[in-house]
């Protein structure tokens, strides 16, 4: 009786291993077909082109990447992008130029820039020297960088602006953000800041402590309702009633 099990159980783990080899090489010649690079020839010719050998059957894949200038052109074609541009000219850089901080020569400063937009609308101004920063890169407008430790030097800037309206408020740390902007901004420049209106220019004017309020205005930036602060960057504090 006991032989006959044996006998049994052999032919089962034959069986099995038979089983498991059949679909190991059925993965990777579809892994070869489909995934590798050249997969057009041998599939042993494209498996032992790689090395090291990928975790995955698709580690080796060629993965498409879309062009950072394609994907601005995309977004600038887009009517979303292009109304959200109109808002933002009208809500920040008209009070600029207006009160002459931005010139064709200025060096303008986003701070918290997301896709780029403000950046962008500096560009379609005629603004030539535009930098943008995020905690996270959207090339080609907007590169890496910490708010609360902007890799600038003092003064650098003529005109920085900050569009994103919960971005000082949602700050990790709101008085070294706004200390940062002070920093790189030149005495006699100017701070261009949406906030949300229910915020007021109150926080604004506790926390940009060597600035003074010039103007605050009300704008809809993107469906929302804020106040928009442009400050002037001066040596002192000095303290005035914004409206």
């Amino acid at each position: 009786m006991d032989w006959h099990v044996r006998r049994l159980l052999n032919r089962v783990s034959i069986a099995l291993a038979a089983v498991a080899t059949a679909a190991l090489l059925h993965l990777l010649r579809h892994s070869a077909s489909s995934c590798f690079a050249g997969g057009g020839g041998s599939p042993t010719h494209a498996s032992l082109s790689l090395a090291p050998f990928p975790r995955t059957s698709c580690d080796a894949a060629s993965r498409r990447v879309v062009d950072p200038d394609l994907r601005l052109a995309k977004l600038r074609a887009s009517p979303r992008w292009r109304r959200r541009r109109t808002a933002l000219s009208a809500a920040l850089l008209v009070s600029l130029r207006r009160l002459r901080f931005l010139g064709e020569s200025s060096r303008a400063l986003c701070v918290a820039a997301g896709a780029g937009l403000a950046a962008d609308a500096l560009h379609a101004a005629g603004i030539g020297d535009v930098t943008a920063v995020d905690l996270v890169d959207f090339p080609p407008l907007v590169r890496r960088a910490d708010p609360h430790s902007l890799p600038f030097f003092d003064g650098a800037f003529d005109v920085v602006l900050v569009e994103d309206p919960g971005a000082l408020t949602g700050a990790l740390f709101p008085s070294r953000f706004a200390a940062e902007i002070e920093r790189t901004v030149r005495r006699g420049g100017a701070i261009a800041i949406a906030v949300d209106r229910h915020v007021g220019s109150s926080a604004v004017v506790h926390l940009f402590r060597k600035s003074r309020v010039l103007e605050v205005r009300n704008a809809t930036l993107d469906g929302s309702l804020v106040s928009v602060v442009v400050l002037l960057r001066s040596a002192n504090r000095t303290k005035t009633n914004p409206h």
